[in-house]
């Protein structure tokens, strides 16, 4: 069933749609009155709803579903900026898909891509609108936020959370493997969790000493070098298994 957000308090039983939704609903599915779909509103509840007019498109709310898709644990991405615009995309668009919470973008020492001033607003947006058509897509409850960064250092002020890890290559090659499997065991839901990855070419020394001491513990994600785009989705899909696919498993 198709799913939309909507900026629109519960408490409203009946009202409007926004342009936009009407159009896909009634233009492109071609929704009748009396069809159903699924509505994400304030309060990130999703809630059922039946047509009740088509032009100008209402809905009237049936019920509350009560169904929850997002990851027990809160994570931001912090990835450094790739240097290609369809990286970015597809970090967006498969991040969001796999639960993401934030996905920020920081350019790094070794970024070969830059943001100029004049494009950042714009190229955010068009981020921001993969990622709320993804939160659609994939049935969730919540839209991430995707944000940009200038530097590593105001990343790392901005972007408190619970932990904060980054996915370093040199910890893969001297063999760490448990300090990932260590985190994501003894952390509870409801905490935030975030990552930082490094752009092509990998974080610098400078960059993880800085981390470091900035309370960020490094960890490996296997022997395998993964691609600046890979290793963002293999982190939440480790979360999700860690977080809701082993718990659900040995229940």
């Amino acid at each position: 069933m198709q799913r939309y957000f909507i900026d629109q308090s519960a408490s409203q039983q009946e009202f409007e749609l926004p342009k936009d939704v009407a159009h896909h609903l009634v233009t492109v599915l071609r929704a009748q009155v009396g069809s159903q779909v699924e509505l994400v509103l304030t309060d990130h509840q999703v809630y059922l709803a039946t047509v009740t007019a088509t032009n100008p498109a209402r809905v009237k709310i049936v019920c509350n579903l009560n169904r929850d898709s997002e990851l027990p644990l809160r994570v931001t991405l912090l990835c450094g900026l790739p240097k290609t615009k369809e990286k970015p995309e597809l970090i967006v668009q498969k991040a969001t898909e796999l639960g993401a919470d934030r996905i920020v973008f920081f350019e790094s020492a070794r970024s070969i891509s830059h943001w100029a001033k004049n494009k950042q607003a714009k190229k955010l947006a068009r981020l921001q609108k993969i990622a709320d058509g993804a939160a659609e897509q994939s049935h969730r409850n919540r839209q991430p936020r995707v944000d940009y960064c200038p530097d590593l250092t105001t990343a790392l002020a901005e972007n408190p959370a619970d932990q904060r890890v980054v996915a370093w290559e040199e910890s893969a090659k001297q063999g760490e493997t448990s300090a990932f499997h260590r985190l994501l065991t003894r952390m509870v839901p409801g905490q935030s969790l975030l990552a930082i990855f490094g752009p092509e070419g990998g974080l610098t020394s400078q960059e993880i000493n800085q981390m470091q001491e900035a309370g960020v513990i490094p960890i490996g994600l296997g022997p395998r070098i993964l691609r600046t785009e890979t290793a963002p989705l293999y982190f939440l899909a480790a979360v999700s298994y860690a977080s809701e696919l082993a718990v659900t498993r040995h229940q």
